[in-house]
């Protein structure tokens, strides 16, 4: 899904761009209205945010701050979310990662929309869990 020529139609997917997560949310994951959970997606955000951080850390990674969250829209189960992080920020022991969440939703005529977006922060740890310097 790189050009748009290829992307299902509505919001196109950021082009060239490699999901650093993909996964459904199923009914466990929903509330009481049939949406799903924020907290889950926020759970989902942090993973992906700490998979991209861990590979510029190269190790181990701890979560220190949720700079913004936007919910742009629900989050439907059975949606086929997408979850894009890109590196924003490097400092000595942090790197901060903006997450963008795109929802694929419906069969017979599917389209994307994006649900989410998020600027997180985290710090490489050692394996005592302490700060450590993040290679350059």
């Amino acid at each position: 899904m790189g050009k748009a020529s290829d992307q299902l139609p509505g919001l196109v997917l950021p082009a060239g761009k490699i999901p650093a997560l993909r996964v459904v949310p199923m009914p466990a994951d929903s509330n009481q209205n049939g949406d799903i959970f924020g907290g889950w997606i926020m759970a989902q955000v942090d993973v992906a945010g700490g998979i991209v951080a861990g590979r510029v850390a190269r190790g181990r990674v701890a979560t220190v701050s949720v700079n913004s969250f936007v919910f742009k829209q629900p989050v439907q189960i059975g949606d086929v979310l997408s979850l894009y992080a890109d590196v924003v920020r490097i400092g000595n022991t942090s790197i901060t990662v903006n997450v963008e969440v795109y929802a694929e939703r419906g069969r017979e005529e599917a389209r994307v929309v994006k649900v989410t977006e998020a600027t997180l922060t985290y710090v490489a740890i050692d394996l005592a869990g302490k700060p450590r310097p993040v290679p350059k």
